[in-house]
């Protein structure tokens, strides 16, 4: 018996969550992550935002995207990575999220991957500044490993609380 095989891809649970196969690949700090392909409305360059009062430190503000005001979070703040620079490479995804359009400053974006479910490990229950149930699997592709997110759960959690979580 091959205990490894059982511990090779997510449950069929985790894998209806994860839902696609294309996951949009992005930086934050030296980690790459993966969000549903399907959650992606585009990418912008940065623009600084106009900031509200009251608001926690990861959500810098707000822009005007075609008659649509957009909050924008930085994930990088979110995540709690200690550097934030803005760059030429820094870019907002802007994501349908249910009825919510949100946009995240992210370092950078790198491609649009297709994963089989061979290429999907399932991700260790780990505390950390990201709720492990936020983490929908990891996922392998030769020497590159990306953290696929639950955006629906970054974006509703307690910090945040942008999104309410779909039910």
């Amino acid at each position: 018996m091959n205990l490894n095989n059982a511990q090779r891809t997510p449950t069929s649970t985790q894998q209806a969550a994860i839902g696609t196969n294309e996951f949009l690949a992005f930086k934050l700090g030296d980690e790459e992550y993966g969000v549903d392909i399907l959650r992606v409305q585009e990418i912008r360059s940065y623009e600084q935002p106009t900031h509200m009062v009251n608001t926690p430190d990861h959500i810098l503000g707000v822009v005007n995207l075609r008659g649509v005001i957009v909050p924008i979070i930085d994930m990088r703040i979110q995540f709690g990575l200690r550097e934030v620079k803005y760059n030429d490479f820094t870019v907002v995804i802007v994501l349908n999220i249910g009825e919510k359009v949100v946009g995240m400053v992210v370092d950078a974006v790198s491609d649009v991957i297709t994963l089989t479910p061979e290429q999907l490990r399932p991700a260790p229950d780990i505390a950390g500044t990201i709720d492990s149930s936020a983490v929908l699997a990891l996922g392998t592709v030769n020497d590159r490993m990306l953290i696929l997110l639950d955006i629906e759960k970054v974006m509703g959690n307690s910090d945040t609380g942008l999104i309410a979580q779909a039910a």
